[in-house]
């Protein structure tokens, strides 16, 4: 049975379901899927930033055939969210054409694959940074969790075929590979990602004009998350690993808060502003200067910086120049990683 707050508020897709697993049952979830089936694309993947739980109309319904074909993304958890969706309620509700659907959408990300095992953000491919290899807003992540899942059998997907798995499989490893070739090396010690990297060279790459190469905290932090997953890592992923926790360490800010406040002169009333607070912290930046370590603003100007009081309010105010991300990885989850493979912490990488 549903809890009354979710039989009384109406749905809205934001990429994941409700946390109740009562709710995949529901009929709200089998009209979700319905819906998720029509907004699927040929090519197997999902557009991202769209409420797919709305009723539609016979002529929405339409129209949603003549969509274009390179809208499948996997920016801002698009087709890996739909993926679980449909996987969820295809175990609930015992619907063959939900699984269809997911295998379909599963069959989209082995498809968009780079054969150096990346991830672009778009495929069919897109022009432009599109092109890149995408850690931003942990979009390869999420695609390497859900095969990695499939390869499993884990969780909704233990309907999955042996064939899938094997595939699945594969692409987790190739995914791992790419991963550890993408980690950025300065002065002859690793530290951590870019939000993208280059899909031939590897080097980390500019997006769009507030995000250039550099390197970029929060996917930093997602990246060695999924590392962790692993059973019984390689030597590389160890080292990567420990690197990227040591870079972590040594570019955090103690002593500092990221918050909200009143500005009446301003657009909406507000700013966003950085202080120091003694009890307060750690935070990171969400980019940093490849080489220097320093933290890293960038308007819409192309303009580096560095203090964010320095960019336009509207890229201040807009965007989220710094996180806690990785607060929980440094504080219990690499620990226990840590003690579970015996692995060793090198020398923390100069922050000069």
């Amino acid at each position: 049975m549903l809890s009354p707050a979710l039989a009384a508020a109406p749905f809205v897709w934001k990429g994941s379901l409700p946390k109740d697993p009562a709710w995949t049952a529901s009929a709200e979830a089998r009209a979700l899927a319905e819906n998720l089936l029509l907004y699927q694309l040929p090519s197997g993947g999902w557009p991202k930033n769209t409420d797919m739980a709305q009723p539609l109309t016979a002529a929405e319904k339409a129209e949603l055939v003549k969509r274009d074909a390179t809208e499948g993304t996997i920016d801002n958890g698009a087709t890996t969210g739909e993926i679980r969706a449909l996987a969820a309620i295809h175990v609930a509700t015992g619907e063959p054409r939900f699984r269809a659907a997911a295998e379909k959408g599963i069959a989209y990300l082995l498809a968009a694959q780079y054969a150096n095992g990346g991830w672009p953000q778009y495929f069919p491919l897109r022009s432009g940074y599109y092109r890149r290899i995408t850690f931003n807003d942990q979009a390869m992540v999420r695609t390497l969790e859900v095969l990695d899942d499939v390869a499993a059998g884990r969780g909704a997907f233990a309907w999955t075929e042996p064939a899938l798995r094997t595939r699945s499989a594969e692409a987790v490893r190739r995914g791992v590979e790419c991963i550890v070739r993408c980690q950025i090396v300065t002065d002859g010690v690793r530290t951590a990602w870019g939000a993208q990297h280059d899909e031939v060279t590897f080097a980390p790459a500019a997006a769009r004009t507030f995000e250039p190469a550099s390197l970029a905290s929060a996917e930093s932090v997602g990246i060695v998350r999924f590392l962790l997953r692993a059973e019984k890592p390689s030597a590389d992923v160890v080292a990567a690993v420990t690197a990227a926790v040591a870079w972590l360490q040594a570019v955090r800010i103690d002593g500092a808060v990221w918050e909200t406040v009143d500005a009446p002169d301003l657009p909406k009333g507000r700013d966003r502003v950085f202080r120091r607070d003694p009890a307060a912290g750690p935070l990171w930046a969400r980019f940093y200067e490849i080489g220097t370590n320093r933290p890293i603003f960038i308007g819409r100007d192309r303009v580096i910086h560095y203090a964010v009081a320095e960019i336009e309010h509207e890229r201040r105010v807009g965007y989220a120049w710094y996180n806690d991300s990785a607060k929980s990885l440094l504080e219990r989850e690499f620990p226990r990683w840590q003690k579970r493979v015996k692995a060793a912490v090198p020398a923390k990488p100069s922050s000069r």
